[in-house]
């Protein structure tokens, strides 16, 4: 696989180069050679070779790094769970799979039914990062989101598909890592993410600076911008609207990329965040997990390149091998200027949901385009495609909302609040904006007030805790539509969260 060769020869030509900033403290990519080869040795000798899906225990540290890429030598993919996350849903994840075997740099491990790899506790032995010979469809890492049904909805993603993202990337002339590139990653590694944040600048041979897990993630930005002259961000939207404060303190000549996703881009931050960046190229990338993290982008300028909808900038158009179609409810694309969903195609487009045929039929269909069959994923965003071609986010087209950056289905909430309610009431979950824009998540209850300590308890054990709502409201009567429907629009104007 040609990327994983890359990652190799990066490794070995920059062995002197700082890889990682970690709490203060750099390794180099000796160091993490070092690391990648014990891993892969301890890797060989416990994992039969047929076992391909390893679990990785998502820590902050070199050895969770290392061990992404010691996988991806031997052809194995990653699992990953976070340790914040309970155990119940991570053990959920690992069933799944079928995953015997975990990763592991914890000082002990709780996955204590699994054959665990204590990555931090393994001996030196020789360096060997040749990539072994084995197929692109092969899974490189799966992650899971949200699922409807309270089981979490597993996408893998293939070898094939991340070399589709570096092919796409690596043809864009605008953007261009460099050994000295000092990039942020602010991502938990369970969130696709993640994936842009650590495979570029280590194919560039640039350094990685993280967020330690309880750091005040904005804050702890301002505080690398500033102190390590970072020079690459790459960051939710939902972020600067928590530095905003710190704008007429952040001046930062030293970055040279800003790339946004993983939720909307507002015009006016935008303009804002900017004004701090004086040498910048701003990218606002558009991509869901599972179309191997970005589809395309829009290059922002504060001047030339502001265009957007409803106060949202346009998510611009595809990138190298990517097909972008808008269509109706029968798939049928839709004339430019019409809103419809945005479906994708395209080389990084996942094989389909684990083990979930009913839901790979809802959202993947396939099209003939000049004689060939061609296979799109349906992304759930409605979006117009403009006279110029590009493209406008114009909002969700089910109750999947964004969540610091994560996707998050409604309905699970809901599933989970009234499986452990005595009161047999309507419940539902909602995305309502704060003063800073960003959206929270909040709970109606249909019924007097009553004591909701045990049903929070209970959600508690059953999803991380960005799906867990900040704020319950109990509405006597819920309003409806013409047709019947709750009217969530309505019931948003309950939350004033101001």
């Amino acid at each position: 696989m040609k990327y994983v060769k890359k990652l190799q020869e990066s490794i070995d030509g920059h062995a002197d180069h700082n890889v990682l900033c970690i709490s203060n403290t750099f390794y180099t990519y000796q160091d993490f050679a070092v690391e990648i080869s014990k891993i892969r040795a301890a890797i060989v000798n416990a994992v039969e070779d047929q076992e391909k899906l390893i679990g990785l225990v998502t820590n902050d540290d070199l050895e969770t790094y290392a061990s992404i890429i010691a996988l991806w030598l031997e052809g194995k993919a990653y699992v990953p769970v976070n340790p914040s996350t309970p155990l119940e849903r991570n053990l959920q994840v690992f069933e799944l799979t079928e995953t015997k075997y975990v990763i592991d740099s914890s000082e002990s491990s709780i996955y204590t039914d699994h054959t665990v790899i204590a990555s931090k506790k393994l001996t030196e032995t020789e360096i060997n990062l040749i990539p072994k010979e084995f197929s692109g469809d092969q899974i490189a890492y799966i992650l899971f989101t949200s699922g409807t049904t309270g089981l979490p909805k597993g996408v893998p993603i293939t070898f094939d598909n991340v070399q589709g993202l570096v092919n796409a990337i690596e043809a864009e002339p605008e953007f261009k890592l460099v050994p000295s590139d000092r990039c942020l990653q602010m991502f938990e590694l369970t969130f696709d993410f993640s994936v842009v944040t650590y495979l570029f600048p280590l194919l560039a041979g640039s350094c990685i600076y993280t967020i330690p897990k309880k750091a005040i993630k904005y804050f702890y930005i301002f505080k690398l911008i500033k102190e390590q002259k970072l020079t690459v961000l790459t960051m939710v939207p939902s972020i600067i609207n928590y530095l905003r404060p710190y704008f007429p303190e952040i001046n930062a000549p030293d970055v040279r990329y800003c790339s946004f996703g993983g939720g909307a881009l507002h015009s006016d931050i935008a303009k804002e965040w900017s004004d701090c960046l004086p040498n910048c190229k701003i990218f606002n990338y558009y991509g869901p997990t599972e179309f191997t993290v970005y589809s395309g982008f829009y290059p922002y300028h504060k001047e030339t390149h502001q265009k957007a909808h409803n106060g949202i900038i346009a998510i611009g158009t595809p990138q190298k091998d990517t097909l972008y179609l808008v269509v109706n409810d029968n798939n049928e694309e839709v004339p430019v200027g019409v809103i419809g969903e945005l479906c994708l195609a395209g080389p990084q487009i996942t094989p389909g949901y684990w083990k979930n045929e009913e839901r790979n039929a809802i959202s993947f269909f396939t099209r003939e385009e000049n004689g060939e069959n061609i296979r799109y994923y349906k992304t759930g965003d409605l979006c117009i495609k403009d006279e110029e071609g590009d493209f406008l986010y114009a909002g969700r087209a089910d109750f999947q909302v964004k969540i610091r950056g994560y996707r998050v289905e409604l309905a699970e909430i809901e599933f989970h609040a009234k499986a452990k309610s005595e009161r047999k009431v309507n419940m539902v979950a909602l995305d309502i904006t704060n003063t800073l824009g960003n959206a929270e998540l909040g709970l109606a209850i249909e019924s007097e007030s009553f004591n909701t300590d045990a049903i929070f308890e209970y959600m508690k054990t059953k999803m991380p805790d960005y799906m867990i709502p900040g704020h319950v409201r109990f509405v006597k009567e819920f309003p409806h539509s013409i047709n019947g429907k709750i009217n969530r629009k309505e019931l948003r104007t309950y939350f004033d969260i101001n």
